[in-house]
């Protein structure tokens, strides 16, 4: 098959995932890149075009992407795509074998990512100066990030409407414009009322995004220095706006929430993704178990017999 022919269908495939399945435009771009530089390694590699790789071949790639040093989870995002494809070449007709289907990845959460226990949680939103109107803001701001959830995107691109103070519930827009409605609770309400009692105040009411930054949308770069600049106030190292969508599934998993709802709250399309949580929250318990339970510790101590004990028989 002609190499032209293989970027076309590249271009095709990319066009599909985009208008029908409405994937989000940074998961689009990420497999438009991974299916380039598959395209290139088999052209250098293989001298094959990517419709005539096989199985072996597909190893081999995501060996060399490992010796690169891409990240476990760039690497299985990488396959997804690979595996995406294929599956639309077998659909068109264009190959009858799908050599990606099976492939083995690296474990895709090698490692668990940072979350703030509850106290740190409390010192962060103690940070900002709430006498002032950007304190408020960014009060409210963080405390409706741990509430739902939110991650980034959702948070920037929030509408006032989005919001229903009265029942306690926003709305998030998620990937691939999907949309979630997630129960807040009286502590996020609280701040988000005192927020939108100065907007109104100002004048500013009439701009549809929920947080502005002088007088103009929040930009998702703004709420990262925002969110680390705060964190730093009050000794919080790595602390981005991710750590707190992470710190509020594992809390309530730690909580005795279920994963289905919090993969339904996160907005998870699949529950493998929610189970990281499950991973860290057991960490957690292993820690507090070792660290309180008064037997946690005592192997060594009950190994050893006491002094005034009889020798034991057969018998016994």
């Amino acid at each position: 098959m002609p190499k032209t022919q293989q970027r076309d269908l590249i271009k095709e495939y990319i066009t599909y995932i985009q208008v029908e399945k409405g994937l989000a435009r940074h998961t689009v771009e990420s497999y438009a890149r991974d299916l380039a530089r598959l395209d290139r390694w088999a052209a250098k590699a293989t001298s094959k075009t990517i419709a005539e790789m096989g199985r072996p071949d597909l190893r081999k790639w995501i060996a060399q992407l490992s010796r690169e040093g891409l990240a476990p989870s760039s690497v299985a995002r990488a396959v997804s795509a690979a595996r995406g494809f294929y599956r639309f070449l077998m659909l068109d007709g264009h190959i009858k074998i799908h050599p990606a289907e099976d492939l083995d990845t690296p474990q895709k959460f090698s490692y668990l990512p940072r979350f703030l226990t509850e106290e740190e949680i409390d010192r962060l939103f103690a940070a900002p100066d709430i006498s002032t109107e950007e304190g408020v803001r960014d009060r409210a701001m963080l405390e409706l990030m741990y509430a739902a959830g939110l991650r980034v995107s959702e948070l920037v691109s929030m509408k006032q409407t989005d919001v229903d103070v009265h029942a306690g519930v926003v709305i998030c827009h998620g990937k691939g414009s999907k949309e979630r409605h997630v129960p807040v609770g009286k502590s996020a309400i609280h701040w988000l009322q005192q927020y939108a009692a100065i907007r109104a105040g100002d004048g500013r009411s009439a701009y549809l995004n929920l947080f502005l930054a002088r007088g103009k949308p929040l930009t998702r770069q703004l709420a990262w220095a925002t969110i680390k600049g705060h964190a730093e106030k009050v000794g919080l190292q790595r602390v981005s706006p991710h750590t707190l969508r992470h710190s509020f599934a594992t809390h309530l998993l730690q909580h005795g929430a279920d994963s289905r709802s919090v993969q339904a709250l996160l907005g998870h399309s699949d529950i493998s993704t929610t189970q990281i949580y499950t991973h860290m929250t057991d960490r957690h318990l292993r820690a507090s178990y070792d660290n309180h339970h008064p037997r946690a510790r005592a192997v060594a101590a009950r190994a050893e017999p006491a002094e005034s004990a009889e020798p034991m028989t057969d018998k016994e």
